[in-house]
């Protein structure tokens, strides 16, 4: 993301990684100061996991319409937030679970898209996040009773920055009380 804020090229050859046959997509989230600022995604692609995901942190960063673009005085502060989907499928709105399932609602091209953790956020129901997400895609609420309407879940593993640093001072503390001659009295 930051290559891409700074107007520099990204890596010509991005590292491999396997390439499940049922891979979902991607969407990177960006966050400042605790805020939306920037989120992106595909729900399917045909690429490798990174190319995904570099293309949604880029587009992310400097292609949401919703944002200006991100600056490069604001890059120390944003926190990236990644979100790998599983695949979609059809789902029936009683089978919805608020936290576990993103949804995708759609009628031929026009279509919306909402992350599992929006309704954890908000802390919505399942059917609030139907609504919602009916909603995104420009619909009326009620349009997911509409035959013509597609409703298709996913879910998501989450990563995040905080989490990874957060991961990391637990791992550096627990190594620090291993060791012996450790005290916590100051």
């Amino acid at each position: 993301m930051s290559a891409a804020v700074e107007g520099r090229e990204f890596a010509e050859e991005l590292p491999e990684l396997p390439h499940p046959r049922n891979l979902g997509g991607a969407f990177v989230t960006l966050h400042r100061r605790g805020r939306l600022r920037g989120c992106v995604g595909q729900v399917a692609s045909s690429e490798s996991l990174v190319s995904t995901v570099a293309h949604c942190a880029k587009a992310a960063a400097l292609e949401d319409p919703r944002f200006d673009p991100v600056r490069p005085d604001e890059v120390s502060e944003i926190e990236i937030e990644l979100s790998v989907l599983s695949p979609l499928e059809r789902i029936a709105p009683e089978e919805i679970q608020a936290g576990i399932h993103g949804l995708m609602v759609s009628r031929g091209s026009q279509r919306g898209v909402l992350l599992p953790q929006v309704a954890t956020q908000f802390r919505w129901s399942g059917r609030r996040l139907l609504e919602e997400t009916c909603v995104k895609a420009g619909f009326e609420r009620d349009a997911w009773k509409n035959p013509e309407i597609q409703v298709q879940a996913f879910t998501a593993e989450i990563f995040s920055e905080s989490d990874v640093a957060d991961e990391a001072g637990a791992q550096a503390e627990t190594e620090t009380r291993a060791k012996p001659g450790y005290s916590s009295s100051t």
